[in-house]
């Protein structure tokens, strides 16, 4: 059986979990800033206007000392945490949505409805989300650039 440290644990549940995300027609986005200061591991935007949130937890350690993840309700329709099979699920309160990935496949054992948005918020959440996808996209087809870029916002 494979070992991982947590690092390689978080990445290959984000990886499991924005695999599901791309199956169910959403497009997700990694490590999201949050107006609030917050960061979302994964936000993904339904077809439907939707915002899901993926909190992705690596052990019961790390899902112990977080006490930040009911702040994401603010912040989208629907909130899951993403955990592999070793992840102890008793941890996660039956309300909350429960993504349960192993290796490069998930499944989704329940959701998690939150509020609806308010339609500003979605708005302006939205916009930030694609703004961030497409500056993204831009820095990977001109890597040079985004440092030449990160330099000079550093100057300013």
């Amino acid at each position: 059986m494979l070992t991982l440290d947590a690092p390689q644990r978080t990445l290959r549940v984000t990886r499991a979990a924005t695999r599901f995300c791309l199956a169910q027609g959403w497009a997700p986005v990694t490590e999201v800033p949050l107006p609030d200061g917050r960061r979302a591991d994964v936000l993904a935007l339904r077809p439907d206007g939707g915002i899901v949130i993926l909190e992705v937890k690596s052990c019961a350690r790390d899902y112990l000392t977080d006490a930040k993840w009911q702040d994401y309700c603010a912040w989208s329709d629907t909130f899951l945490f993403a955990v592999d099979a070793d992840f102890p699920q008793e941890l996660i309160p039956p309300e909350v949505g429960l993504l349960l990935t192993d290796d490069r496949e998930a499944a989704l054992l329940r959701d998690g409805a939150c509020a609806p948005l308010p339609a500003a918020r979605r708005k302006a959440l939205t916009l930030r989300v694609a703004r961030l996808a497409a500056q993204r996209l831009a820095f990977q087809l001109d890597p040079a650039g985004a440092v030449e870029m990160r330099a000079a916002l550093r100057l300013e």
